[in-house]
């Protein structure tokens, strides 16, 4: 499992040290020819009058926006369902459970035909709007929480004057952190990466994501008259995925550091 999950990472930094000529005449787990990587670091940035820093731009809005706002909504959903009683929680429970089973391809055609109606296509909203729906992400949240949050706890604010809001912020958050960082990192992922939602959604180049990007300047050696830029489509894959990682690692410590929250002493 290490090696399936560190050798395509190896294998992206060695080869974003190459130039466009040396990718194809060496082989592809080690070094070859001069250590071109600032220099394709710096190309990719700067090619095309600096598109990739846009497509960086909007991705970080997307999923600033989508994942932060399903983060928040199943958050707020899964707390809900999990400490109150109301009419028809258990079709709200049916209706979640089937809509995990649902893959999201399968919802890309109705989406983009309701947000075609509605004169929302090619716009960033086509892309955070569906976002903002984690039904894995409320399904999770609302089963943490039930198990996080003692009732008692929740009894005990409300004995001492608390409202329900309050009750929410100040005592059940804390508890409910490590939900919130692994449906975080969970949304984050599925909106950094996702790929076919944007395609079918955005037609303007200004608007794509890195996903999207990327996967334009690899069609372009496939064109007529268009130009191969391999190295920066491959140093451009690094660079996408080092915020990622740089997300699971600063938030592996707050993900560990809360699993036995929750627990009281009777």
């Amino acid at each position: 499992m290490l090696l399936y999950s560190l050798v395509p990472l190896v294998w992206l930094f060695i080869n974003s040290t190459k130039s466009q000529a040396s990718l194809f005449d060496s082989f592809g787990l080690w070094f070859s020819g001069d250590f071109a990587f600032f220099t394709n670091i710096r190309d990719t940035l700067t090619y095309d009058d600096g598109v990739f820093v846009r497509w960086l731009l909007n991705t970080v809005l997307y999923v600033a926006l989508g994942a932060g706002g399903a983060t928040a909504l199943a958050t707020l959903g899964g707390y809900a369902l999990a400490k109150y009683d109301f009419f028809g929680k258990r079709a709200v429970f049916a209706v979640v459970i089937g809509a995990v089973a649902v893959p999201t391809t399968a919802l890309a055609v109705p989406t983009f035909l309701m947000f075609s109606k509605l004169g929302l296509t090619n716009t960033p909203w086509a892309v955070i709007i569906p976002s903002l729906i984690s039904p894995f992400g409320l399904y999770l949240m609302w089963t943490f929480a039930a198990e996080a949050i003692p009732g008692e706890l929740i009894e005990a604010a409300r004995v001492d004057g608390a409202g329900e809001l309050r009750t929410f912020w100040k005592v059940c958050v804390p508890l409910l952190a490590p939900g919130i960082v692994t449906v975080s990192l969970f949304t984050m992922v599925a909106t950094w990466n996702n790929y076919f939602l944007p395609l079918i959604m955005l037609k303007d180049p200004d608007w794509y994501p890195l996903t999207l990007g990327l996967n334009s300047w690899n069609d372009q050696a496939a064109t007529s008259g268009g130009q191969a830029v391999f190295n920066l489509v491959i140093t451009g894959s690094l660079l996408t995925i080092l915020p990622l990682l740089a997300a699971f690692l600063l938030l592996q410590r707050y993900w560990q550091s809360g699993l036995a929250a929750g627990g009281v002493k009777d």
